[in-house]
């Protein structure tokens, strides 16, 4: 007989297989899921009970988590193919050809996914808090929204009756700013230079940019008059006072080699943007003449274009944005990013030439596809659910991209350099790894994600308006991956999708079903208390689960340390735990009971 050791390690059981289970519980949910949406059952003695909005969100939450089970449950690989196709690509749209909503709701899910993966990256890898993350989001947007509406002739009619300047100049002086402006760029990330090189590289660079002021001011005129140089001076005057203080900190023997470098970069990266412009100012002009051919936007072909040009667009957007922030962290940075996301929404606002202002753009096009029309009437949808069938199916591809992108990112060098970073800078910067390119490489992914979700939000919703960019989005798509599990991409899907049925679907469904009932007080009606139900159950998740839904295995090997440290109570003020003693014991990063205690056990 073998005596056991009770040191040893306790060894884990695998879990039970439980294939028939998940084709089980597929089919019954999706028999549920068809019949609640089939209108020949609803009118029949059935139809009352399928109508009761609580049942039908109950019931597509059901079907949904077959996805979440297929990923979770040991089962055959056969059925958890069959289970997660079957479900995105025979069910769900078969249901979504009788009730167009469960598309819709499909698409929204999916395009909130997307966006918390992106996040995810920035938040959840790199460990930097960034609350303008819907800013990308909304470049997307209105990268798509301007050119594909009628909006677009509003601009050409614009520069048809003020040029300002010819087509050839323009096109001239912005594509030589914009390569000069990237390849600078590019050379000084790739270069090192001592300080007097990085003294005479930012004065050069401010002299350039004060002569090209001036050749710009011989080229283009606002409406009839020449650029003022008021506007010169609004610009040079606070970079000669930051030159001059950054001189007086060297004369003192202060380090400002960095500072040179990195205000050598923001001005070539500005260059880059600006000639971007006049390039795209340029081809307005040579087309503004065919304006009248144009009354309803661009040709739907340019879709799959605009898709590339959505992701650069916003990619751009997020190193410029990240650029002056880097060195901000925590508290920080979240702040920083808050109030640069709300100067896209504000201009958004603003800009009415380009962006109609507060009363938004509409209708905006989708992608023109008539082989996908036919496929989709052959199956038997109208002609009205074409396009939300085709953006369903290609959300779901650059969903099952993006997923494939962070995966291979999470496992790559820059992926370990992002938890490096985000686990301890100092000791990442140490081992070698460059801080400020690391981070934008972060910034720029997760907002060329955000970038390219925005385009197809925009073509969905045919409609776009600062308004759907505001604070409250970016605080949504971070309660998804914290809700899911930061760092985890099941973890922030599943985060995207509880969120986005609890706003879309639970709650409006549970007012609904009680906005008549007599004996509830409409001051107390759960339809009236959306939000405060929302946050209580994010506030009661959060307790129950701090490390998320679905969290990372790192992250709760990081929140449960404690837990697996042998106790060492007695050498600090934790000594209740000590045999005989009775007093309070206290944790970590929980409040100490006394004033004069120091947190944490420490002696």
């Amino acid at each position: 007989m073998t005596a056991v050791n009770p040191t040893a390690p306790k060894r884990t059981l695998p879990a039970p297989d439980r294939t028939f289970l998940l084709v089980l519980f597929f089919i019954v949910t999706s028999a549920l899921l068809l019949a609640s949406h089939n209108q020949d059952i609803l009118n029949g003695p059935l139809g009352n009970v399928l109508r009761n909005p609580i049942l039908e969100a109950v019931v597509v939450s059901l079907f949904l988590a077959n996805v979440l089970f297929a990923y979770l449950w040991r089962a055959a690989p056969w059925a958890k193919a069959l289970v997660g196709l079957g479900s995105l690509l025979f069910v769900l749209p078969l249901a979504g050809r009788a009730d167009t909503s469960l598309l819709d709701l499909s698409i929204q899910i999916m395009i909130f996914a997307a966006l918390a993966l992106g996040l995810n990256i920035v938040v959840g890898l790199a460990g930097l808090l960034d609350l303008g993350y819907v800013a990308f989001f909304a470049v997307g947007a209105y990268t798509w929204g301007v050119f594909a509406s009628p909006r677009f002739a509003e601009l050409l009619k614009f520069a048809n009756e003020n040029p300002g300047a010819a087509g050839g100049p323009t096109l001239l002086l912005g594509v030589v700013t914009m390569l000069a402006g990237l390849c600078l760029y590019v050379w000084f990330q790739r270069r090192q230079f001592d300080t007097r090189a990085a003294w005479i590289i930012t004065v050069a660079l401010s002299a350039s940019l004060f002569a090209w002021f001036w050749i710009g001011r011989s080229i283009f005129t606002l409406g009839e008059q020449l650029w003022s140089p008021t506007v010169l001076w609004l610009i040079f005057v606070p970079l000669i006072i930051y030159l001059v203080t950054l001189a007086v900190k060297h004369q003192r023997g202060a380090e400002v080699r960095n500072d040179l470098l990195g205000l050598s970069r923001i001005i070539s990266g500005l260059a880059g943007v600006v000639g971007l412009i006049l390039v795209i100012r340029a081809i307005n002009l040579f087309i503004a003449s065919r304006a009248a051919g144009l009354e309803s936007g661009i040709d739907p072909n340019f879709f799959w274009l605009f898709l590339a040009i959505s992701v650069l667009a916003a990619a751009i957007v997020g190193v410029l944005i990240g650029l002056p922030v880097l060195k901000l962290k925590g508290d920080y940075l979240a702040i920083i990013t808050l109030g640069l996301g709300e100067v896209i929404r504000v201009l958004a606002n603003n800009l009415d030439l380009y962006t109609a202002g507060s009363q938004g753009i509409t209708p905006i096009k989708s992608a023109a596809v008539p082989w996908f029309n036919s496929l989709a009437g052959f199956l038997g949808f109208t002609e009205d659910q074409h396009y939300l069938l085709f953006l369903y199916v290609l959300v779901l591809v650059v969903v099952a991209i993006i997923l494939l992108v962070n995966v291979r990112l999470d496992r790559s060098r820059i992926g370990r350099a992002w938890i490096a970073i985000r686990d301890d800078e100092v000791a990442a910067q140490a081992m070698g790894v460059p801080l400020v390119q690391t981070k934008l490489i972060a910034f720029a992914t997760g907002a060329s994600f955000a970038g390219v979700m925005g385009m197809i939000f925009a073509a969905k919703q045919t409609f776009i308006s600062p308004e759907s960019f505001n604070l409250f989005q970016s605080i949504g798509v971070l309660s998804m991956v914290i809700l899911g599990g930061m760092g985890s991409f099941p973890g922030v899907i599943l985060g995207a999708t509880v969120v986005t049925l609890l706003n879309l679907r639970i709650l409006p469904g549970l007012g609904e079903a009680t906005a008549n009932i007599s004996w509830i007080p409409q001051q107390v009606n759960p339809g009236q208390l959306q939000r405060l139900v929302f946050g209580a159950i994010l506030v009661a998740i959060m307790l129950l689960r701090p490390e998320g839904l679905l969290p990372n295995k790192r992250r709760v090997l990081e929140l449960h340390h404690d837990e697996n440290q042998e106790d060492d109570s007695a050498e600090g003020n934790a000594g209740a735990l000590g045999a005989g003693n009775t007093g309070d014991v206290y944790s970590p990063g929980k409040a100490p009971i006394k004033e004069d205690d120091r947190s944490g056990g420490a002696k």
